[in-house]
């Protein structure tokens, strides 16, 4: 046998058993379609092991996907070419997916672990879900300053730091609509809720001001760059915080003294979605303890989950103000509220005014 028909063979092969896993993977989708579910959340937002013990528990098999912005999420959702079975996002857009009529009530009955979660989060749940009827409680915490004890000498426990000029091209603020307003908002004396278009405009005038001292403008790679020093201070949320600290000593997490944005993750089942049962033995599964607590040591946020947090021995939650932040914290916080479409577009005009600045 001659080289070039040995190689012409060995292609031949090749060709037909790469057709033949295209057939087979083809048929397995097919097949096994009604035991899939898709979720999508944000990014690096699980152990990615529990997703395949998951698997091998239930034979059910979890399509993930990830998102970087409650905005990016909303829109990827409403284009309608993937099927969501369960969406985790944030409390404001939760509410307006609620308010759309976009989810289906959870069956909370046919959840074994879901009196897991404790009273206050489904009383802090009610901000966006009042009848709690549509979510289950993921995650949650404030937003505050992370800074660099190496860098500045004294606590910057107000967000009037953030404009402070000796701190020019070393302040990383959020790439996020909502959350860049928060300071400029609470200083001026305006809700973070607040529908009011003057005080908006107000805000977008000191977030203008404040741009040529922002070095950038970020999500998930704040904490990157503020373990590698490379800010002096950051707007960040406080699981993110809480995890810089691990690799950087030199940094510690500030809730401004004039308040803040306090925030829950959680889950919804949307419409349209295939596996409405399977999405129901994922919740189920993701507030059973043990899943909970590799859960929490992943991501590392505050959890509402009880069998977690009783575990927790208190000198550890006096150490991270971050990821156990107290009454007096929490006091001065505000949740956000899904304000409207005409707002929501007008924050839309107002953040693009602002990157064009």
């Amino acid at each position: 046998m001659n080289r070039g028909y040995r190689q012409i063979r060995v292609l031949a092969v090749i060709c037909l058993s790469v057709f033949s896993l295209f057939l087979t993977s083809c048929s397995t989708r097919q097949e096994d379609l009604s035991n899939n579910i898709i979720v999508f959340n944000y990014g690096d937002y699980i152990d990615r092991e529990l997703l395949g013990q998951f698997e091998k528990e239930t034979g059910i098999h979890v399509i993930y996907e990830e998102f970087l912005t409650p905005e990016a999420m909303y829109t990827k959702y409403k284009n309608g070419s993937v099927k969501y079975d369960l969406i985790c996002c944030s409390d404001y857009m939760l509410y307006k997916m609620i308010e759309e009529d976009e989810v289906v009530p959870i069956d909370y009955n046919a959840m074994e672990h879901i009196g897991n979660i404790g009273d206050i989060y489904w009383e802090l749940s009610k901000n966006f879900d009042s009848q709690n009827k549509y979510t289950v409680p993921y995650f949650w915490g404030t937003v505050g300053i992370l800074y660099n004890t190496e860098m500045i000498d004294y606590v910057p426990d107000s967000w009037t730091q953030l404009w402070n000029e000796e701190y020019k091209n070393n302040i990383i603020m959020q790439n996020s609509v909502r959350d860049s307003f928060v300071p400029a908002l609470i200083l001026n004396g305006a809700s973070i809720n607040t529908k009011d278009k003057g005080e908006l405009r107000k805000a977008l005038k000191d977030l203008q001001k404040q741009k040529s001292l922002v070095q950038s403008y970020l999500v998930d790679e704040v904490r990157d760059d503020m373990v590698n020093n490379q800010a002096v201070m950051a707007v960040i949320y406080s699981g993110e915080a809480s995890l810089a600290r691990e690799y950087n000593e030199n940094l510690e997490y500030v809730v401004p003294k004039e308040g803040s944005n306090i925030w829950m993750d959680s889950w919804i089942i949307p419409k349209g979605g295939k596996n409405y049962d399977g999405a129901i033995k994922f919740l189920d599964f993701i507030c059973r303890k043990d899943a909970a607590q590799a859960n929490f040591d992943y991501v590392y946020y505050s959890t509402p989950n009880e069998a977690v947090l009783e575990d927790i021995d208190d000198e550890e939650k006096e150490e991270d103000n971050a990821i156990f932040p107290d009454e007096d914290i929490l006091s001065r916080c505000e949740m956000f509220k899904y304000l409207g479409s005409d707002i929501e577009e007008f924050y839309n005009r107002l953040w693009k005014e602002l990157k064009v600045y």
